[in-house]
């Protein structure tokens, strides 16, 4: 399964994608606001790339591979809809990182925006959630733009300062695309 946004081509990960994983997950830049930090090696991106592989094969959704569609063999960031818990909440996550070559395009409001509508248009999602750092304005701006909103605050890193918490319901969803 491919999908296409006007800039963007999306494909489900596939296990050959570990050293563009840790390339853009390993990269400080992409991690400013990410208390854990940057990914530490290769084998930790395999790791979750193997994780997320199974995510696939137990929901038949999750994170995709994601390239622009003039250059579609050259990764430039990671992102999906998966069941995620934070703090004792299970959510359906939208997440995303791109490579910070590719920030300040709109890349990335183009993916959550077609990430949406995939979840509550294809999948018929509930709801749709994302977890945020408050001091992470632009991530902040790509959620809001994509209809969701702030709801509150969600512990979800110990020894952290609470995340926040966004959400769109699809019934939100579908008063909009009316």
């Amino acid at each position: 399964m491919r999908l296409t946004t006007s800039r963007l081509h999306l494909r489900p990960v596939i296990t050959s994608d570990a050293d563009d994983l840790f390339r853009i997950y390993g990269d400080p830049a992409t991690n400013t606001f990410n208390p854990a930090g940057p990914y530490p090696d290769i084998d930790y991106a395999r790791d979750v790339l193997a994780r997320w592989l199974k995510h696939w094969e137990d929901y038949g959704f999750g994170n995709w591979a994601i390239s622009l569609n003039d250059d579609p063999k050259r990764l430039i960031g990671f992102g999906g809809l998966n069941i995620r818990s934070y703090a004792n909440t299970t959510i359906n996550n939208l997440g995303y990182r791109f490579s910070a070559e590719s920030w300040g395009r709109g890349l990335a409001t183009e993916f959550a925006n077609h990430a949406v509508s995939y979840g509550f248009g294809e999948l018929k999602l509930p709801d749709i959630s994302a977890v945020v750092r408050a001091d992470h304005l632009a991530s902040q701006k790509v959620l809001t733009n994509s209809g969701l909103r702030y709801v509150r605050d969600i512990q979800d890193v110990t020894n952290a300062p609470a995340s926040m918490l966004f959400t769109l319901t699809h019934a939100e969803w579908d008063k909009k695309s009316e």
